[in-house]
């Protein structure tokens, strides 16, 4: 006879494998990063207004202290400043805003053509095999910095993904920012370069 909790569930003795309280198993394999809440709860506060957001501010300085790698009329490309793989970009349009609901037509058709152009880039500097490319939306879509708008374009490789960031809280990254932002500035097509 099978122990009863009370609650509807079986007893520890009516546990017959792992998966038997939790359905049907799938092929997912779940890292959990609780570490990751403190970024995603904390600061933003401070870039509720353009004075203090650094997609706002990074424009008004020059490409190599920001990080910028290509400035087009409406959108701008910049690295990530803290990236999960070298390369990492970020594509911003100029205008505060937090939703890619809020950009304009000319803003769209900028925006998406900057992530094909990064992919592009990445693809003949890095020889990046794939990409992870998103937009975290709001807080609660895990956005670190919600208030302004942003496409991650995170290059890939086969293996590049490993336990050190989780275990030892660090990311070995083979380049410097200021090189990798001149590689890919450097690569970037010129008005009259059609790819």
């Amino acid at each position: 006879m099978q122990e009863n909790t009370g609650a509807g569930y079986p007893g520890d003795a009516g546990v017959t494998d792992d998966f038997a309280l939790a359905g049907v198993p799938d092929a997912f394999q779940r890292l959990w990063t609780p570490h990751r809440m403190a970024y995603i709860k904390g600061g933003q506060h401070q870039f509720k207004n353009e004075n203090d957001c650094p997609f706002c501010v990074g424009p008004g300085r020059t490409d190599e202290e920001a990080l910028i790698v290509y400035r087009g009329r409406t959108c701008y490309v910049v690295l990530n400043l803290f990236p999960y793989n070298p390369g990492h970009l970020l594509v911003c349009p100029y205008r505060h805003i937090p939703d890619y609901t809020d950009l304009t037509l000319e803003e769209t058709a900028e925006f998406a053509d900057l992530t094909q152009t990064g992919m592009r880039v990445l693809r003949k500097v890095s020889n990046a095999a794939g990409f992870n490319l998103g937009m975290n939306q709001g807080v609660v879509g895990g956005a670190g910095i919600s208030a302004h708008l942003h496409q991650h374009i995170v290059p890939r490789w086969g293996g590049d993904g490993n336990f050190f960031p989780i275990i030892a809280q660090t990311k070995a990254i083979t380049q410097t920012l200021d090189e990798v932002r001149q590689q890919v500035a450097d690569a970037w097509p010129g008005e009259t370069d059609a790819e």
